[in-house]
């Protein structure tokens, strides 16, 4: 690794010495410090004061997101050492933290490897509940099973490509081997679908609520296609530029402007997300107040909501977009963006899915069913055959925003309530299991 380290060093002193004589002279009146090379980093002409660069990856213990910096006194000298007497360039910061950050950065590590793996797990689980009971087959599960799919996808590619990066870094990193790039490029491309899939659910959920009554049934092909093509654009993009203007080993490198090609889709989906659930929102709490709800209960109901839809909209990026420069908050932003972003897939599973009361109650009739026939069933058990008083206190979310229902009916008698059970079950089905979004909201406890 030594001779790795020198290399680049000879290399960056090679190309600051082309710099030094190909940069046209200074021109600006006053006294300035000349360009030179101090051994490990190139600095042109500078004006009286401090200069700044970020620190070189020559050394493990060097950390690159550190600053270097170089005094120019007044007089247009660098800054001389008052004991050596030369001059001098203070890198003390870029190994101040290093092992501090070390042990931190493992510590992430692993938090990322238990998320994903838990994330994975569950999500697993979720698709064979929401595939095996056709029951709940309709539109927007089929947008949740696509989601659920780019969120195990996207988590696979990310513990692969953390445990080469971390665990072998030293190794791929003197190899730089094709297909490594080829692992960048295809974890670009599944968090970029990942975030194209959670635009998918918030257009569908928004389009559901706020013009359902223009609209028929929506077409999930456009929808395929953003989630799955889309993202194709800008990871193409990324890689055809990364291996013109910055193709460094394995394309590990954050310190690039190119990641905005990704970044850039990335944001702008999470900000229309965010719009969506602000309409959302204000939707949610008219209706409560049309409901003659008082409102407070009605602020209470739209901020659950909110939060419900968060993890799986990814607004949590778009309300904590800046990282604070102190080690300390800085630390404490790392940890709380990382466990928002490596367990979303839990929480998402656990919101969408192992809470979802028609989810749920599938899963006891078929659990019911299982004991029956195992003859395990006990003489005061009724199996579950019907799923009619789960309809009625969770009725379709289609329902609730095509049609008023009126919620001081008064009560029918018996005959009445058996054909109204009886259409409502018929209603149903042909709504295919679309959850009652209010309702949820007062039976999910976040």
């Amino acid at each position: 690794m030594l001779t790795e380290s020198k290399q680049q060093i000879l290399a960056s002193q090679f190309e600051c010495y082309l710099k030094i004589i190909n940069d046209p002279p200074r021109t600006d009146d006053g006294p300035y410090c000349n360009r030179t090379w101090d051994g490990w980093l190139c600095w042109g002409d500078s004006a009286p004061g401090k200069v700044m660069q970020m620190c070189p990856a020559y050394f493990h213990d060097f950390d690159p997101a550190e600053e270097v910096t170089k005094e120019c006194d007044e007089t247009g000298t660098w800054y001389h050492h008052p004991e050596s007497k030369r001059v001098w360039t203070n890198y003390t910061q870029c190994s101040a933290h290093t092992k501090d950050k070390l042990k931190f950065a493992v510590s992430l590590y692993y938090l990322a490897m238990v998320g994903h793996s838990l994330s994975i797990v569950s999500l697993i689980v979720s698709l064979i509940i929401f595939s095996y009971f056709k029951s709940l087959s309709c539109q927007r599960v089929s947008l949740h099973k696509n989601t659920f799919l780019s969120y195990i996808l996207n988590s696979i590619v990310t513990i692969i490509w953390l445990s080469l990066t971390m665990a072998n870094s030293h190794a791929i990193r003197a190899s730089d081997p094709v297909s490594c790039k080829v692992l960048a490029v295809l974890t670009q491309y599944m968090s970029t679908s990942n975030y194209f899939w959670m635009l998918c659910e918030g257009i569908y959920l928004h389009t559901l609520i706020i013009v359902a009554v223009f609209v028929g049934e929506q077409q999930l092909f456009w929808y395929y296609v953003l989630g799955w093509g889309l993202p194709i654009v800008p990871a193409a993009t990324y890689a055809v530029a990364r291996g013109f203007y910055y193709n460094d080993k394995c394309w590990i490198s954050a310190h690039t402007q190119l990641l905005y090609i990704i970044h850039g889709p990335i944001q702008a989906a999470l900000l229309v997300n965010f719009f969506f659930l602000l309409n959302i929102v204000r939707v949610l709490v008219t209706k409560l107040r049309v409901t003659h709800c008082a409102q407070s209960t009605a602020y209470m109901k739209a901020v659950r909501a909110t939060l419900i839809l968060i993890p799986l909209l990814g607004i949590q990026y778009v309300l904590f977009p800046w990282r604070p420069q102190e080690h300390i908050s800085r630390a404490i932003y790392d940890f709380f963006v990382n466990v928002f972003c490596h367990f979303q897939g839990l929480l998402v599973a656990i919101i969408f899915c192992f809470c979802n009361s028609e989810a749920q109650t599938a899963v006891r009739r078929k659990w019911a069913q299982l004991k029956c026939a195992w003859g395990k069933a006990g003489w005061g058990d009724t199996p579950i055959t019907n799923n009619h008083y789960s309809y009625h206190h969770n009725s379709s979310i289609t329902e609730t925003s095509r049609v008023n229902i009126n919620l001081e009916q008064p009560a029918d008698s018996p005959s009445t309530q058996h054909e109204n059970s009886h259409a409502v079950s018929e209603e149903q089905q042909k709504s295919n299991g679309e959850v009652d979004m209010l309702n949820k909201l007062e039976t999910t406890d976040i």
